[in-house]
Formats: C-alpha cells, structure tokens, sequence
C-alpha cells in the first residue's frame, strides 16, 4: 500500500496551492466534507498548527488550514504588506468555494477581521484572542518594541527576534523561553522570525493600551463570535470582551479551563455550533 508523503515533522502532505493576487502561491490542506471553514493561524505557526482542530472539524466541514505568506510552503513576495494577506484570504476563499466561514487565532484574529473589513465574503467570523492591548491590565510594550524587532530580523537574528517577541509581547516567562528554545519546534519558530514583522504591521495600533483603535470595525455586520480562555492573562479576555462591545452583530463566549491554545476537542463542537447554525 502507498504511503502518504509526510513533512519531516510527520505532519500528513495533502495540499493544495491558490495564486494569490499579485501571483504569490499560498498553500493550504484541505480536509472533510461540508461547508468550508479557513482556519488563519497566529504568529511563528503555520498550517500545521492547525492539524488537531481540522481533524476535529471535518466529520462536518470542510477544513482549510493555511500557511501565511511567510510562512510553511508558502511563497513571500516583497515588499509586505496587509493588503497582501488580506488578498490571499480572497484568494483561496475564492478556490473553495466563493464564500467560507473563518476562523482567526490570535494575530491571525485580527487578519481575519481585516479581510472581513475589506470586503472578503466570509460568512461568520469566529476570533480567538486577538492580542489587542486595551487597558492597563498587562503592562505596556517597549515603545520600540516593532522598531527592535525589525531591526533584530534585518541584522539576521532570528532567534532572539523570536525570544524577545516571546518576552514581551505574550510574556512567556523566561525558563518556558529557555525550554522551547531546546525543542524540536525552536528551528522552525526562528525560520519564519521575519512574519512577527507582519503580524505588528497587522496589529497595527491597536496594541498601545487604548480600545479606541478597535473602533475601526464598530460598523462590521458579520456574524461573529468572540472566544477567550478562562486560563488566559486577564488581559486577553478583557480585549475580547471590548472588542464584542464595539462589533455591532458579535457574542462572546469564554472556555473555561482553556489558555492561549484552546485544545481541539474543547473548541471545535462551539464552533460547529455556531458555523453550522448559519446553515439550518
């Protein structure tokens, strides 16, 4: 019997590929059967992240887990900008199908919602913390804290872009540092260092402490579902809860005992709840 090909990782290779609008490949797996749902992950991931929450998914959807430009099998046409990532969004909602519900983790979140914002036909919007600062439950970041970032990636240091991303964006405390950088992902984290440029320039100012950025989508209709942890920085479940306030048509929903990577089995049955509804 033939094998399926693997990644080195071992992750299974069923994927495709969309040209995106200014001819850059985005490449995607695709599985299950039903409505189709794009799963847009958060920084230093790619579609492999999201294996478990496909799996989970796809008795009743069809799941698209994609590689960001930047990204896994990705291409990564330059100069950057959102307006790219938007369009590949497009791109490949166009190739499944025309429309599609989404699902956004954490910067990822806020891409999502910005493809919705443009225009991007997107059925219902599902957002897992997206990482806006909108008060003073977390302290601050550095004032320069993009600027060093960039200038970290430039001068070719990957790693300690990807450590100090880690210290002072989510504020992974420094031993969870130190582990991750002796484990088999640390050289795939530092390989895609270059995308935590991005994902700022998607942020954008909406990371200051001030909710008033977020005002930007008091007019966005799409059905949407806000999702926190209950485990998660009090700080994340406060962004989720302002930002649900200001969407016009939004809920929230917070799952308990879940963190910043909620676990597929606790995940996907609310969000075959709320995608599948749309289509009774």
């Amino acid at each position: 019997m033939a094998t399926v090909p693997t990644h080195p990782t071992g992750y299974p290779l069923a994927m495709d590929t969309v040209r995106s609008k200014d001819g850059t490949s985005i490449a995607y797996d695709r599985r299950g059967d039903g409505p189709p749902v794009v799963i847009v992950g958060g920084a230093l991931s790619d579609r492999r992240a999201a294996a478990n929450l496909s799996e989970a998914l796809a008795g009743r959807m069809t799941a698209i887990a994609v590689d960001r430009r930047g990204r896994g099998d990705s291409g990564d046409t330059q100069p950057y900008a959102v307006e790219r990532e938007v369009e590949d969004i497009a791109a490949l909602i166009d190739a499944v199908g025309g429309s599609s519900f989404v699902l956004g983790h954490s910067s990822g979140a806020v891409l999502s919602l910005r493809a919705a914002e443009a225009g991007v036909p997107i059925r219902r919007l599902a957002l897992y913390e997206p990482p806006f600062i909108v008060d003073d439950s977390r302290p601050p970041l550095p004032d320069d804290y993009v600027t060093h970032i960039d200038e970290l990636i430039a001068a070719g240091r990957g790693g300690d872009a990807v450590e100090y991303f880690m210290a002072r964006g989510p504020r992974v405390p420094a031993a969870v540092i130190e582990g991750v950088k002796q484990s088999p992902a640390w050289p795939g984290m530092t390989a895609i260092a270059h995308t935590i440029s991005y994902d700022n320039r998607i942020l954008g100012d909406a990371m200051g402490g001030d909710p008033a950025p977020l005002r930007r989508w008091s007019t966005l209709t799409t059905p949407t579902l806000v999702l926190a942890g209950g485990d998660s920085p009090e700080s994340m479940l406060h962004a989720a809860a302002v930002l649900t306030a200001i969407l016009p048509n939004a809920t929230m929903r917070t799952l308990e005992g879940q963190t910043h990577g909620a676990a597929a089995e606790v995940l996907a049955p609310v969000l075959l709840d709320f995608f599948l509804d749309a289509t009774a």
